[in-house]
């Protein structure tokens, strides 16, 4: 996504954050490096799939952390389930989602489904061809703002 953002915009200021899953116990922010002035920005987060919504809370915390204003981000990605869309929203309300398609819900991994499987596998060509998945019925999104 990034290769894509620069094409498009070029001269635009590039930060990093890398968070890793580690299993089902939450996430693991391995590295970040943000410009200096982030807070004076509007930031496009950028995240292939939205599952858990686990990493998205985490990497905007750190952006508000910096000082970034909640109605500075806008939260880009290419798929989601619907866990994720409220996870983001109960906490973030202010942010703006953007996102290609709203898949039908968790496995029982915790990954989208039918989604693309696991996105950095595609990306470099290294996935296993699993396509073994059970869903996990998503929450009733019906009552809920967002």
């Amino acid at each position: 996504m990034e290769n894509a953002l620069r094409a498009c915009c070029k001269g635009i200021k590039i930060g990093k954050i890398l968070i890793h899953r580690e299993g089902d116990n939450g996430q693991q922010l391995i590295y970040e490096k943000l410009p200096q002035d982030i807070s004076e920005r509007h930031v496009l987060l950028l995240d292939p799939i939205l599952g858990t919504g686990n990493s998205a809370v985490q990497a905007i915390s750190l952006l508000v952390k910096k000082g970034v204003p909640e109605s500075n981000i806008i939260f880009l990605n290419l798929i989601s389930a619907p866990q994720g869309v409220h996870v983001v929203c109960k906490s973030f309300p202010r942010v703006k989602i953007v996102t290609s398609e709203i898949d039908i819900g968790l496995n029982e991994d915790f990954r989208v489904v039918p989604g693309m499987g696991e996105f950095g596998d595609r990306y470099f060509g290294t996935d296993d061809d699993d396509d073994s998945q059970q869903v996990v019925a998503p929450t009733q999104l019906s009552d809920q703002s967002c």
